[in-house]
């Protein structure tokens, strides 16, 4: 039977058909997404369980708390430092291979640390284990998610890293029921069964690059007209260049206090007389704000400049952990967790996004490993060396206004150096 005139063309009618499926099917770029977020809850949630296990190891191996805290310290060395080789094999073979191992042998370094007999094997085990683990995973997989998107970049990442948050939220908590069930080593046997198996299997979600699929970044084009790995600035041209330097000593200088909190918050408040269970329910308290924080700050510096919101994320951190030094009491101490997980949260999720603002995404996982390497110095030095300074002053004042007073200075150098609307010559003519 003929069709009446007034009817479309069966091409017409089937191609509008193809586009509105085609419209309303889930972009794979946010499967990817979904993959970096159970890689940063896996792994930096089992890693920032160490506060919980803190006075556990400090009891078994008579050990000082500086001594305890550089298991941590040595453990966020290594898990930003590696960033700068597992970033540039990324880029070369894939995301998704390095994610995978990596969430192993973080499973691998706990299980082992349930079975140390010194603090030197808690070190070797935890430190190593731990540290190498998600210094595979974590570049690689939020690398990946950069290429992804462009327009809603900054939400995309801070979903992504929101897995972060969410790790501190739920699994302190975790662990703290675990040590009262099992003892601290039944806790690390446990921990390290969950990140192999769950962060093992959903790291194969992350995939390298849209083009791989015949897609555009965003999902609004059918086919990508260049390779988002092609455009940008190479590695030494980004490295040289005034912006990353600036971004490199911003990041050094802040990460000195920016995970003092992470290690010490739960033993403050227990010298301030909250009761453990209590005080390890504060770390979930940053885990809220670090959420809230990804999901709404990362979405807003899109709109207001993701250069200009990191400048943001700084001073916010200074001015709260500034208010951590007068903070005595559950409640105080739960907003100060709640308001500086907020800014925390906010600037993991705004500067991989800044990296690839500035030198695009040829080189994007390298360039972001490189510059991590300055959140590793200043987390092997930062937490231990709060740890001493309680140990030879029997209180956290000194290093917490010194914390604060180096997101000043970071704060200082963005607003100096880098331009307010988040873009930079660097690579920028070739995207």
């Amino acid at each position: 039977m003929a069709l009446p005139p007034s009817c479309p063309p069966l091409a017409e009618v089937t191609l509008t058909i193809q586009s509105t499926l085609a419209h309303r099917s889930i972009f794979r770029g946010w499967f990817v997404v979904a993959g970096a977020f159970a890689v940063t809850l896996v792994g930096f949630g089992c890693a920032y369980t160490f506060s919980a296990f803190l006075k556990p190891l400090q009891l078994e191996f008579g050990a000082s708390r500086g001594s305890v805290s550089l298991v941590f310290s040595l453990a966020g060395f290594l898990y930003f430092g590696l960033g700068i080789i597992s970033g540039p094999l990324a880029d070369r073979f894939g995301s998704r291979v390095l994610a995978v191992i990596g969430m192993l042998l973080t499973g691998l370094g706990l299980f082992a640390a349930g079975f140390a007999r010194s603090l030197a094997e808690v070190y070797l085990a935890y430190g190593l284990g731990v540290g190498v683990g998600v210094g595979c995973a974590y570049v690689p997989a939020i690398g990946a998610v950069q290429r992804w998107f462009v327009r809603r970049r900054g939400f995309a990442s801070g979903l992504a890293v929101s897995g972060i948050g969410v790790g501190t939220l739920a699994m302190p908590p975790l662990a703290t029921l675990l040590i009262e069930m099992l003892g601290w080593r039944g806790a690390y046997l446990a921990l390290g069964l969950l990140a192999a198996a769950i962060g093992g299997v959903l790291a194969l979600l992350i995939e390298n690059d849209p083009r791989d699929r015949g897609l555009g970044p965003d999902g609004d084009q059918a086919l990508a007209t260049g390779s988002s790995r092609a455009a940008g600035a190479s590695i030494a041209e980004a490295v040289r260049s005034r912006n990353f330097i600036a971004l490199y000593v911003a990041c050094l200088i802040c990460a000195f206090g920016v995970f003092v909190p992470f290690v010490h918050l739960v033993p403050y408040a227990s010298d301030h007389g909250v009761t453990p269970t209590t005080a390890v329910l504060l770390l979930g308290v940053i885990g809220i704000g670090s959420t809230a924080g990804r999901f709404l700050l990362g979405g807003l510096a899109d709109r207001m400049g993701r250069t200009s919101a990191l400048l943001l994320m700084f001073a916010g951190m200074a001015v709260t952990l500034a208010i951590w030094a007068i903070s005595i009491n559950v409640w105080a101490l739960a907003a100060f967790a709640f308001v500086y997980g907020a800014f925390y949260g906010g600037w993991v999720a705004v500067l991989p996004a800044v990296v690839m603002d500035y030198f695009g995404g040829r080189n994007v996982s390298g360039i972001i490993g490189i510059l991590y390497t300055s959140v590793a110095f200043g987390t092997l030095i930062g937490p231990s060396a709060a740890g001493f300074a309680y140990d030879l002053m029997h209180s956290y004042t000194v290093p917490i206004l010194i914390s604060a007073t180096a997101n000043v200075v970071a704060a200082l150098i963005v607003a100096a150096v880098l331009a307010p609307g988040g873009r930079a010559t660097v690579g920028a003519a070739r995207r």
